[in-house]
């Protein structure tokens, strides 16, 4: 079986504090020191993830409500330096945060503590005064769980931190394998940090978008060359598309006033039509492509991974004759940075992103949060 390093630090984490609470035996006054001590972890805990949520409702989504009251209230020449150097939010900003809400609990804390918690300690301590040394000892490293899980917590949010500021290749690698990081994340940090914005991204794109590069047996030339499929079939067929799909992009569209407008109209209806397929990604990640890929798929069948959701979108805006591209790259989904694929729409005089797989989990057209979960795009295809 291989051994995950990311796994056994997490698994060391948990334990420790089990281990040191057996090794002490059940006090009232230690235990008090402890459970302060515990709140301290579980309160910054606490406070770096509900740091990160607001971190990204004010500065990177800031599209409703008091968080884009907050955004706008701040002076402009801050935020578009925070969006042009993102790693600002999390060396300034997010400690901030976490410092502000870290205070704010500390008294709760204090105030549970002092009418509740230790005066429920007290009466313990003589409740299991005639007790065994070893009973003591169990009690004490039972109380200490919360901070087990704290720990254990705390690391996670770190490495996912470190994930999503791109620290290093290899690293990634070891996230992604690790299993228990991938539930904490995936059932715990992701759910809060993120709210309804994660929860909605699809869960298993990891590396669901395989490229390979084959060679050709003949061209039209007579001599050999190299053919690119993506999931088992070339560009081409990918994005072809047929009557009923381009006569739904013009009805969509007709009475649109602009390619910006046209363009918005066919993200929109793509990501609430087509739904996610959990079942082709997992057999995509084991390189079977016996499952047929692209646009007419995934219009007649209504569901698709990112490759599909990107074809159908080529389709539909090359039957209302609006310049696009398909692009192959990297996206985060929460957990560690996987294999991924999307559009972009020439509006306005411009190239805008556009990712209709991610729509479920927000505003993903022309958005300024997009280079945050995104990465090393290259062109695969413009038309």
């Amino acid at each position: 079986m291989k051994i995950n390093v990311i796994s056994i630090i997490l698994i060391l984490a948990f334990l420790y504090p089990l281990i040191r609470g057996y090794i002490y035996s059940f006090s009232s006054v230690g235990l008090k020191q402890d459970i302060t001590s515990s709140e301290a972890d579980v309160g910054f805990i606490i406070s770096m993830i509900l740091g990160l949520f607001f971190l990204r409702k004010i500065f990177v989504q800031h599209d409703s409500g008091i968080y884009r009251d907050i955004y706008n209230y701040i002076p402009t020449v801050i935020n578009i330096t925070l969006e042009d150097k993102q790693w600002l939010l999390y060396l300034a900003v997010l400690p901030i945060l976490i410092l502000l809400i870290y205070e704010i609990l500390k008294s709760f804390f204090y105030i549970i503590n002092v009418v509740l918690v230790f005066p429920v300690l007290d009466v313990l301590e003589k409740a299991l005064a005639n007790k065994s040394e070893l009973f003591r000892r169990v009690i004490s490293a039972v109380f200490e769980i919360p901070r087990s899980i704290c720990y254990v917590i705390l690391l996670s949010v770190v490495f996912n931190i470190a994930a999503y500021l791109k620290v290093d290749s290899n690293f990634n690698g070891y996230l992604a394998e690790s299993k228990l990081y991938d539930y904490i994340c995936k059932d715990v940090i992701v759910p809060i940090a993120n709210s309804n914005f994660a929860k909605e991204i699809p869960n298993i794109i990891n590396n669901s978008m395989k490229i390979e590069v084959r060679q050709a047996s003949d061209s039209s030339e007579g001599t050999s060359g190299t053919i690119v499929y993506y999931n088992g079939v070339t560009l081409e067929e990918g994005i072809k598309s047929d009557a009923e799909i381009d006569n739904m992009a013009r009805k969509l569209t007709a009475g649109a006033k602009s390619d910006n407008e046209k363009a918005r109209i066919l993200y929109d209806w793509v990501g609430k039509n087509i739904q996610y397929d959990d079942a082709k990604a997992e057999r995509i990640l084991n390189n079977d492509f016996s499952t047929k890929s692209g646009a007419i798929t995934a219009f007649n069948e209504r569901k698709g991974i990112c490759f599909d959701y990107s074809c159908l979108y080529v389709a539909m805006c090359r039957a209302i004759d609006i310049k696009v591209r398909l692009i192959t790259g990297e996206g985060f989904n929460g957990v560690s940075w996987v294999s991924h694929a999307w559009n972009q729409a020439y509006v306005n005089g411009k190239w805008v992103n556009v990712d209709t797989t991610f729509y479920k989990g927000g505003n993903y057209y022309n958005s300024s949060r997009f280079n945050l979960d995104h990465r090393n795009a290259s062109m695969a295809g413009e038309w």
